[in-house]
């Protein structure tokens, strides 16, 4: 059912263009959207829950606070959409997979001598700039090719031209040693603007230019420069053969293919310059699970050209993508030309898309395989922990515990739980520590694995009640069958894990293992992971076991562990901040949580609401001009 403070922000959302922020009850980021109505984009998520998607359905239900973001047109929202839902990720957009700063290649042609450098932050310093590149080994082959064609230096000493002899980079034919004015300004240009020209896919007019230069060197006899062009010339018609044949005339253009599976998709990109692919890349792409492949493509391109240095002339797709006018719109500003988003149904650009979906089914093939390939390591690791452990069974249920606190204030426990070696994460329980007074870690982990166990032990009590009530009926009606009952479907609270893993050493091991005794629950395996050697504590055994410090087990425990303390300590900086404010805004009369909340998401601080005026605390929602004033007079 919908909060009514959600429906009232929603009344709240003006009638124009722009970006909608849902964020949930604990502010976090779970869906960012645009729209040319904010109040009537919104609005339709809370309507009638019959005809909407599933995904719109557990989102309504989801979020506690809408924020937005006025922009002046559609293709603004665009532009906003794509930067925020790169930066926060939010689990119901489709998003970039481990989204970051991709990588380009940077030509500082203001530079009197300029590089080619690999740098994953684009600025407005005058350079030239090319990508994307989808990984850093994508561009890094691409830099090693412009280098073995144009002999720029790569150094980063100063260039005075006075030094005595040049690097080894000048006998290879790598550089043509400015460092030692073997060269002039203007040649030296003249390598730079053919680096560009190769980069920017026009590697045919390349070839033609250092031909040209070459038959001139020859002419003037300067046959040692004419065999270095020569040899330079026929480097590049390899290169370019080896690039694939995209079409029998010029394009410039990008061309995209969709391939999806589950909740995942891959986008494979190829970038025709001229009439070859000059590059390919791809992308995986999660959060699609309830999306149609318009919508998947469309979210995909806003977030792949929102930072792109180079918009081609020409978009070639295997679907039409949503919102494709806001799409050019926003292509065409960054471009500062027209951009032509096509959907090819026959001749060699269709061939082109098909080959981009071909290749996409089999990235994602290949995403896959090495998905296995990890997996196979976990069963490793898992088995490895059986054996090492004497485990009596695989853990594939494993749960971690940590205790965090500050000189024993707001003391907080976490529990973590990886299911096969993945993390599962909606089975991850908080706690707050009610009967430990001070810092005592050990007092505090047996209150957390008492109130975790205690339902457990209850629950075989009873069940061995009902099998001992079984016994004296079979007794008394012999030659009767009892039919076993179903089992019920278990939570987390009721089932039993393979093996419990305790942040600390022989210590918290010792208290946990006084709950197990006291719960008659000595059969759980349970062992203790001490954090300066690594050290792993079991029941019984004096000695510590210590796994080979490369093992895949090792590894497993350790992700386990730190996964438990990121955890503990999130939850803890959270109750720090909450009483931090508690006392102040507490005491004002009219602001109870929600209304201490919505001020504290808006303003930041307590100080930054004592300092705001108060039309801007009136205007937040849920507030009236009298309630600012109060809350101005008790600040």
């Amino acid at each position: 059912m919908t909060d009514e403070s959600v429906l009232h922000q929603v009344h709240s959302l003006p009638e124009r263009p722009g970006v909608y922020i849902m964020r949930d009850a604990r502010g976090d980021v779970i869906y960012i959207g645009k729209a040319t109505s904010l109040r009537n984009r919104v609005r339709s998520y809370f309507g009638s829950s019959r005809g909407l998607e599933p995904k719109v359905r557990a989102l309504a239900e989801t979020v506690r606070v809408i924020e937005h973001v006025v922009t002046r047109n559609e293709a603004e929202a665009l532009h906003l959409e794509a930067t925020l839902v790169k930066r926060h990720q939010p689990i119901y957009n489709v998003r970039l997979k481990d989204d970051k700063h991709y990588p380009y290649l940077k030509v500082d042609v203001q530079h009197p001598w300029p590089r080619v450098t690999i740098t994953r932050r684009v600025e407005d310093d005058g350079a030239r700039y090319f990508g994307p590149y989808a990984s850093a080994g994508s561009v890094r082959r691409t830099l090693d090719v412009v280098k073995k064609l144009f002999p720029w230096r790569s150094c980063t000493k100063e260039i005075t031209g006075t030094d005595p002899r040049p690097c080894l980079d000048y006998y290879i034919k790598r550089c043509i040693a400015p460092c030692t004015a073997f060269c002039t300004p203007e040649e030296y240009a003249e390598v730079i603007n053919e680096t560009i020209l190769f980069l920017e896919g026009r590697s045919d007019e390349v070839r033609r230019h250092v031909i040209a230069e070459m038959e001139r060197a020859s002419e003037a006899m300067d046959y040692e420069r004419a065999a270095r062009l020569r040899d330079q010339a026929e480097a590049i018609r390899r290169v370019t053969e080896r690039q694939q044949m995209a079409t029998t005339t010029p394009l410039d253009a990008d061309v995209f293919g969709l391939a999806r599976q589950d909740d995942e998709a891959c986008v494979q990109v190829f970038f025709v310059r001229g009439t070859v692919v000059a590059d390919t890349d791809s992308f995986m792409l999660e959060g699609t699970k309830d999306s149609s492949d318009a919508e998947v493509l469309g979210a995909f391109l806003a977030q792949f050209y929102e930072s792109a240095t180079y918009v081609p002339r020409m978009l070639l797709l295997s679907v039409e993508p949503t919102d494709r006018e806001q799409l050019e719109a926003m292509l065409r500003e960054q471009r500062g030309r027209s951009v032509e988003v096509a959907v090819p149904a026959r001749g060699e650009r269709r061939a082109l898309v098909t080959s981009a979906e071909d290749n996409a089914r089999e990235s994602m093939r290949m995403h896959h395989v090495r998905w296995v390939a990890d997996r196979d390591k976990t069963e490793s690791a898992l088995s490895m922990l059986q054996e090492e452990l004497d485990l009596p069974t695989r853990p594939n249920r494993i749960e971690c515990y940590d205790i965090s606190t500050i000189q024993g204030t707001n003391t907080v426990a976490s529990m973590v739980v990886f299911r096969d070696g993945h993390p599962a994460t909606s089975q991850y329980r908080r706690f707050r520590i009610k009967t430990v007074e001070g810092q005592n870690d050990f007092a505090s982990m047996h209150e957390v694995l008492t109130r975790r166990f205690k339902r457990v032990a209850e629950r075989r009590r009873a069940e061995r009640g009902i099998a001992a009530t079984v016994a004296l009926a079979d007794e008394s009606a012999p030659g009767t069958v009892t039919e076993p009952e179903e089992p019920e479907d278990l939570s987390p609270w009721d089932e039993v894990p393979d093996l419990v893993i305790i942040d600390g050493g022989k210590g918290q091991l010792g208290a946990v293992l006084d709950v197990m005794r006291d719960l008659d629950l000595r059969d759980v395996p349970v062992c203790g992971l001490a954090k300066r050697e690594e050290e792993i504590f079991v029941a019984d055994v004096s000695e510590s076991i210590v796994l080979p410090r490369q093992s895949e087990a090792l590894y497993l425990v350790q992700r386990i562990r730190d996964e438990a303390h990121r955890f503990a300590i999130t939850y803890h900086r959270n109750l720090r901040g909450k009483a931090a404010t508690r006392s102040v805004l507490d005491s004002i009369p009219g602001v109870g949580p929600k209304r201490k909340q919505a001020l504290i998401r808006k303003f930041g601080s307590v100080k930054a609401i004592r300092e705001a005026d108060v039309s801007e605390i009136a205007s937040t929602v849920g507030f009236t001009q009298r309630l600012a004033e109060t809350i101005k007079r008790s600040l």
